[in-house]
């Protein structure tokens, strides 16, 4: 096999194998691999009919009697199959290169649990235990024939999972100890997904992908199975995308409202990546990974889900709120009874700990000791500050950080909660446009609580919170951040010129052009922001004769350049736009509307 590949000639009259090339020797892949294939395709293209029956017979190639009477293409095909079948090609190198379940999981257990890494689940996960507590990851939902009802598709970790057997599903925001997002039930059927076919079976044990029926009703998109009662989860799935192209769908006939509701539910459960939402605005949004992904998940919605003519909105892109500078000022805000005051302000996070945090490298559930020390180490934050986060935001999760760096402030534990009910709500709706916030650290300096327990709960202090989290994002310079493509464009030499002029005509910026080596086509990678990207292939392939193939991916946010709140700017056109689209009231709010005087 090692003389296949490389500088390695074989000479056909000495029988000898060189790393010289001479008049009598061939490249040793050329001659015995690639010629052979090309002599097939030469025979059958070119319909040579007696050097067919050769091949056919040489090679020992049983055609079914109809093959036999093809030509061209379908007998291409039809011969390949028979040489070279590539299904049994790819399952002989993924059993060579990928490692079993039972080496696999002794390296991925740490990665793959988040309870402690002694416990039984812990220990089934890391040595394939049959005979150990069930553990299994559902990762899909899979439509089945029966209309609404889906396949919970997955992996088996540790123990067995059987027909009839009682075990607890626990969804992605369950936590130990607690009864949410918790169901004990019983599993009604085990199977196995054989290519088109689904094979009903007694019992599955680690190691092996399962297909369960009778969870999908607990279930949204994944979560865990497990018989062991103290189990923690499995680690969620992280997609490296992000749903940032949207479209509104309703019904064309209104009396239709409720199947397109439960076909939305059907399409949110059986695609992972997409995001089904109910707008303030009444409008049912669609977001997806980008146009094709979008297009895909319309046409499922409309033959599939929900089996209704529908009518669709143009394409809109999400956007996201954010800040470049300090507040210019402690802002204020009092509760509606004038009894309680709060004082903060908003600065930018570091570049990359919106990222960490997205990615999951800084969470939410991190010991705060550990959380702290590497945000000193990386970011450069206070470590006393760094162990005094409130929490992240919006829904304890994103990408936005709220600081407590008061000192001394009595009954400040008694207004925590409503406080981070405030901040979720302010960075999930930001000020400019409702649009979700990233990157903007808020820091509460000082509070003033009014003694009487009555007076200081949810309903005065959460609108206060909201409005002094606002008034700190209107004074430091709020911007708009935009979501950027990685597109990958496959062309020839020739046609560069073409798609250049076609990136930097939609804001594009190339950021590497490479030869693939040994070939006559070139790489071309660019950051293209998504908002310029819908007609971009059709633009592209009508600019270079249709010799390019682009693919795009969701990169970064990256901001938009100007200031939304100078009208005129780009910026503020957007925000105008968005406004106009939610039913929001003209022109951003004024300052005066959320910041009180003394």
């Amino acid at each position: 096999m090692k003389n296949l590949w490389g500088d390695r000639f074989f000479n056909a009259t000495t029988k000898k194998w060189s790393y010289t090339k001479t008049d009598d020797s061939k490249r040793g892949f050329n001659q015995f691999v690639l010629e052979p294939i090309l002599m097939v395709f030469d025979a059958i293209m070119n319909v040579k009919k007696e050097k067919i029956q050769e091949l056919v017979k040489k090679l020992s190639i049983k055609l079914d009697y109809d093959e036999e009477y093809l030509e061209g293409k379908p007998l291409l095909k039809a011969f390949m199959r028979r040489w070279l079948p590539a299904g049994d090609t790819m399952l002989q190198m993924i059993a060579f290169h990928l490692p079993s379940p039972v080496a696999a999981q002794k390296y991925r257990m740490e990665m793959l649990y988040e309870g402690p890494h002694d416990d039984d689940a812990a220990l089934g996960i890391k040595n394939c235990d049959p005979n150990g507590p069930l553990m299994m990851y559902i990762s899909k939902m899979v439509p089945t024939s029966d209309k609404g009802r889906f396949y919970a598709f997955g992996r088996v970790f540790s123990g067995k999972v059987a027909t009839g057997m009682k075990a607890r599903i626990q969804g992605p925001n369950y936590v130990p100890g607690k009864k949410d997002d918790l169901y004990e039930k019983t599993i009604q059927r085990t199977i196995i997904m054989m290519g088109r076919f689904v094979e009903c079976i007694e019992d599955i044990p680690c190691g092996n992908i399962a297909g369960l029926v009778g969870v999908d009703q607990y279930l949204v998109k994944g979560g865990t199975i497990t018989t062991f009662k103290d189990a923690h989860n499995l680690r969620v799935m992280k997609f490296s995308v992000s749903p940032v192209v949207r479209v509104a769908v309703e019904a064309k006939n209104p009396a239709d409202l409720p199947k397109l509701v439960e076909g939305l539910k059907r399409l949110a459960k059986s695609d992972p990546m997409v995001q089904c939402t109910f707008e303030s605005s009444g409008e049912h949004i669609i977001a997806g990974a980008g146009e094709l992904h979008l297009e895909i998940c319309l046409k499922d919605l409309e033959e599939d889900h929900a089996c209704i003519p529908l009518k669709i909105s143009d394409p809109v892109v999400s956007y996201r709120e954010t800040v470049q500078a300090e507040s210019s000022l402690i802002c204020l805000a009092k509760s509606a009874n004038k009894l309680n005051r709060l004082h903060c302000s908003a600065q930018p996070m570091p570049d990359g700990l919106a990222d960490d945090i997205e990615g999951g490298v800084i969470n939410a559930r991190d010991e705060f000791k550990s959380r702290a020390k590497i945000l000193s180490e990386k970011y450069n934050y206070d470590v006393t500050e760094a162990r005094r986060i409130w929490c992240f935001g919006p829904d304890g999760t994103g990408p936005n950080l709220l600081f407590d760096v008061t000192k001394g402030v009595q009954y400040l534990n008694d207004i925590k909660d409503p406080m981070m009910a405030g901040f979720s709500w302010a960075t999930r709706e930001g000020v400019l446009c409702e649009e979700t916030l990233r990157g903007v650290r808020f820091n509460i300096h000082d509070v003033t609580v009014h003694s009487d327990s009555q007076h200081r709960g949810g309903a005065q202090i959460i609108p206060a919170a909201r409005r002094v989290f606002y008034a700190s994002q209107l004074t430091a310079e709020p911007r708009i951040l935009e979501p950027v493509y990685l597109v990958e464009i496959q062309c020839p030499e020739p046609v560069i010129g073409g798609i250049y002029g076609v990136i930097n005509k939609r804001r594009g910026l190339v950021i590497e052009e490479s030869q693939v080596i040994g070939t006559p086509m070139f790489i071309v990678k660019a950051y293209l922001p998504v908002n310029e990207s819908f007609g971009f292939t059709a633009d592209l392939r009508s600019n270079t004769g249709g010799q390019a193939f682009p693919q795009c991916v969701f990169d970064h946010w990256q901001v938009l350049p100007g200031d939304p709140l100078e009208i005129g700017s780009k910026p503020n056109q957007i925000v105008t736009d968005i406004r106009k689209r939610k039913g929001l009231k003209k022109g951003i709010p004024a300052l005066d509307n959320y910041l009180d005087k003394m």
